[in-house]
């Protein structure tokens, strides 16, 4: 087993961050609930801790407390904001309130040498992200302060005898210079190896999978999507012939999709592969509804019943549904793994599915992020077509459809998400300029006037967003000819839209997409 970081989380909105700038940096890291059982923990044999923030005082009532097997471990550890809080009471320093708060960037300047904040190529000072109500105010004894901010004396806080390093702002946020370099630091001084690559992403992901599954049939459902195509790709490494790969055509694609999908499949994954049209189905089970999570729930129940139905075809009854579940899935959902963050939304694949499920989940990728799925769909060999494709939902355009799905309403929607796309790989800009781009369809009617007529017809708004782990993610500054392009060819190539308006929101507080 590779080293492994344990990050304990204290509810912090950017805990996940954390996981992922250490994975980047080369070392495996697991996100837990500071109160997982001290049993599980040392499952993990952990090298190094990490102590999220969180939004509690640490001395409220039944604030979170450091565990003990922390300490105990004496192994390195880091503390972040909340954290670092933790680590001073504990270690008999001062925490305190402050009426001068700290929330957004800060100008955080060195005081001493440090084996954090010491490295090559970081200034003197920086600005970094600050989000506290409480602060250190004294530091632990054998502690040496070394950095400070405006309204935060004790901005960083370290002790190289003992391994424990504090920081009270966030190095795992964007907004903190040369942030990346911080935890690197970290990861140096606690001597961890840099073993965490696609290639031992697979090599263990094969392993469990063959763990699990054993001489089993398997079937995966596939949407064509990056998630789903590399999750079969990883099963059908570990149990060749064993695996069925089925796509539901649900005629909530977008222009082209099916055809692009199957071909693919058929192209460079050898797998066994059935398509199933079966659009008829789900538009009637979604006659007349309109409420999104409604929606999810019930394409969820839909593929589930349809997988089940595909299984008995086999047969010999499948036992395990293949799923590409990936972690920021499991975030925002937040019925499986993160039981103290608010949930967000359903996805079908992850809280969307009915209580009588017949099958046991295969999720390869339910903790990994979403760069990390693109590293191992080129480790497996999956062309770029597939690797780096921009995610699609599983439930289809039915999110995107805003209001009753119908055929007239989503033949409409395909008609503008195609001239959005295929505008901005014109322009050179639907990968990596965009990390996701599409159209959504408003269930409101505005007035407007072509030619000398009257109009009274639906909007479409465009949506174009840049993030690398779709966590966090900001509008895309697109040029404003192209958008006015984009435009021009929806109200004039589209029958029955008349406005077009640009979504300029970021996550947060936005979600990606508009359901």
């Amino acid at each position: 087993m590779p080293d492994t970081v344990a990050i304990l989380d204290f509810g912090a909105q950017y805990a996940q961050l954390i996981a992922r700038r250490v994975r980047a940096a080369g070392v495996y890291s697991e996100l837990i609930p500071f109160d997982t059982d001290p049993a599980e923990v040392q499952r993990l044999n952990p090298r190094a801790f990490i102590l999220s923030g969180g939004p509690d005082s640490v001395y409220a009532a039944n604030a979170p407390q450091l565990p003990a097997y922390v300490l105990d471990a004496g192994v390195p550890i880091l503390g972040i904001c909340y954290g670092m809080q933790l680590l001073a009471k504990a270690l008999q320093g001062k925490v305190s309130p402050t009426t001068a708060r700290e929330y957004g960037r800060a100008s955080v300047t060195t005081t001493a040498l440090s084996t954090l904040l010491s490295t090559d190529g970081l200034p003197p000072t920086f600005q970094a992200w600050m989000s506290h109500g409480d602060q250190v105010t004294a530091p632990p004894p054998g502690f040496t302060v070394t950095a400070t901010s405006e309204n935060c004396p004790i901005a960083a806080m370290e002790n190289p005898a003992s391994g424990i390093y504090a920081l009270q702002f966030h190095p795992e946020v964007t907004h903190t210079e040369h942030g990346e370099s911080i935890l690197t630091a970290f990861l140096d001084a606690a001597g961890l190896s840099r073993d965490w690559t696609s290639g031992s992403i697979v090599a263990k992901s094969v392993a469990q999978i063959q763990a699990q599954i054993g001489d089993q049939r398997v079937i995966a459902a596939v949407s064509g999507g990056v998630d789903s195509s590399v999750a079969t790709a990883l099963v059908q490494r570990a149990v060749g012939q064993q695996l069925t790969c089925f796509y539901v055509d649900t005629g909530l694609m977008r222009a082209g999709e099916t055809d692009e999908v199957v071909a693919a499949f058929q192209d460079h994954l050898g797998a066994r592969f059935e398509a199933i049209n079966a659009a008829e189905e789900f538009l009637d089970a979604l006659a007349g509804v309109t409420e999104p999570e409604e929606k999810r729930k019930i394409i969820g129940a839909q593929f589930i019943r349809i997988f089940e139905k595909a299984a008995q075809r086999l047969g010999q009854d499948a036992r395990f549904l293949v799923q590409g579940t990936i972690y920021p899935d499991v975030v925002e959902s937040s019925g499986r793994g993160r039981e103290q963050a608010a949930k967000i939304k359903t996805h079908h694949n992850v809280g969307g599915l009915p209580d009588d499920l017949d099958f046991e989940l295969v999720e390869p990728l339910r903790n990994l992020f979403k760069d990390e799925v693109r590293a191992v769909g080129t480790e497996l060999g999956l062309p770029d077509t597939l690797a780096w494709r921009q995610p699609f939902p599983g439930p289809g355009l039915a999110i995107r459809c805003l209001g009753e799905v119908t055929w007239e309403r989503l033949q409409t929607l395909r008609a503008a998400d195609k001239i959005m796309r295929d505008e901005l790989r014109t322009a050179g800009l639907l990968r990596g300029a965009t990390a996701q781009a599409f159209a959504v369809l408003l269930p409101v009617k505005s007035v407007g006037v072509m030619g000398d007529a009257r109009t009274y017809e639906e909007v479409v708004a465009l949506r174009a967003v840049t993030t690398d782990d779709f966590m966090t993610a900001d509008w895309a500054r697109l040029p404003t000819g192209l958008l006015a392009r984009i435009s021009n060819r929806i109200i004039n190539e589209v029958q029955g839209v008349n406005r077009v308006v640009y979504d300029i929101t970021s996550k947060p507080p936005g979600t990606i997409e508009w359901e």
